[in-house]
């Protein structure tokens, strides 16, 4: 699974970038996030994830935090 670290993220709007080495910067959305409750990621989390392609492209799914 790639690994990359949150880019930023809006708690507002629910979506955000995280920003990987090997496929640039991608998206992610609070529906991708895993855990219970309210989720969100801190701007220089590192995290791990599925890569999956969108209607937009590059997509984060199964956001793990890490750490």
């Amino acid at each position: 699974m790639p690994k990359g670290k949150v880019k930023w993220f809006d708690e507002k709007k629910g979506y955000g970038f995280i920003q990987t080495e090997s496929s640039g910067d991608v998206f992610v959305h609070h529906t991708g996030i895993l855990g219970e409750g309210f989720k969100t990621l801190a701007e220089g989390q590192e995290v791990e994830f599925e890569l999956t392609q969108g209607e937009r492209g590059a997509r984060a799914e199964k956001v793990q935090k890490l750490g």
